[in-house]
């Protein structure tokens, strides 16, 4: 049976939750999955997958497949019946041994689930990951969302030596984004960011983005403090394409009220380094039913 973890934040959580002078209320991290999450993941019809390259640099993207294409047998595996296209940038380093996070994300219910571990095997029908931490976050921020499948054919990979004005605009369109970060020793996270659209400012290269009250393990600025490299990925829920955004961060502590977005109590940037982008990667279209009544 899966069993709660005494809390092992590492320096850069805990430095985290210092600076920011909080602490988590208790500890719901696992050391393998609960039933819950299990019939969870086996229900969705996409998952974000996040790993490092060579040298560290976090990726991330959404494998998507019929519900029952991510398979548990045990409460420490996850079965993902799906691959990246080729010329994804994640695709090459999906391999044995690799860390992997991945976050399950219902957006018609509002549940998430976190499964983070290493990559046990892959073949050419998918991968096994083998899972090392489970955890669950609270709804909060989650748009509503209905999916429905759409059959589309992914365009190849187009490498951004810049962010174009395609990019900008859908960065500042977005509402949703995910971030990707690996500060822990062989280890990596991928977790949900959400906000009013236009909640990421863009200033020349440089991306900003609010941090709201969570579940205070300070998993991504932890991270960050160790390690300020990060991936953020934007996805169009409209027709499927994928922006993927690299670069180095910096966190902000302390925000003048002036200057403070509505409900966030720090904020971080990104200096974008490297950027890809997907058209029509994921084959799902989701439809907006309701925004976050923390964000209305």
């Amino acid at each position: 049976m899966p069993q709660l973890i005494e809390p092992q934040f590492h320096a850069g959580e805990l430095a985290a939750q210092q600076r920011a002078g909080v602490a988590p209320r208790g500890s719901a991290i696992r050391d393998a999955m609960p039933d819950q999450h299990r019939l969870f993941f086996t229900g969705l019809p996409f998952v974000l997958v996040a790993t490092t390259d060579e040298v560290g640099w976090p990726l991330a993207t959404i494998l998507a497949g019929v519900p029952g294409f991510v398979a548990s047998p045990n409460a420490s595996t996850l079965n993902i019946e799906a691959l990246p296209q080729a010329d994804d940038p994640l695709s090459r380093w999906l391999r044995s041994g690799a860390p992997v996070g991945i976050l399950g994300i219902d957006l018609a219910t509002r549940r998430r689930n976190r499964a983070n571990g290493f990559v046990a095997g892959v073949d050419m029908d998918g991968f096994t990951v083998s899972v090392r931490e489970s955890f669950g976050n609270c709804p909060q921020y989650i748009h509503v969302r209905d999916v429905a499948f759409e059959r589309s054919v992914a365009q190849p990979i187009e490498i951004l030596e810049m962010l174009d004005a395609a990019a900008r605009a859908a960065i500042i369109a977005a509402d949703t984004l995910f971030v990707a970060t690996s500060g822990r020793e062989k280890g990596v996270d991928i977790s949900h960011r959400a906000g009013k659209p236009g909640f990421v400012q863009i200033d020349g290269n440089t991306l900003t983005i609010p941090d709201y009250a969570g579940n205070r393990y300070f998993n991504t600025l932890g991270n960050l403090l160790l390690d300020s490299r990060a991936a953020l990925l934007f996805p169009d829920f409209a027709n499927g394409d994928l922006l993927l955004v690299q670069g180095r961060t910096d966190i902000i502590w302390e925000i003048p009220q002036e200057q403070r977005p509505d409900g966030a109590e720090r904020l971080w940037k990104l200096t974008v380094s490297r950027a890809w982008r997907g058209r029509g990667a994921v084959p799902l279209r989701w439809t907006l039913r309701a925004m976050p009544t923390s964000l209305a």
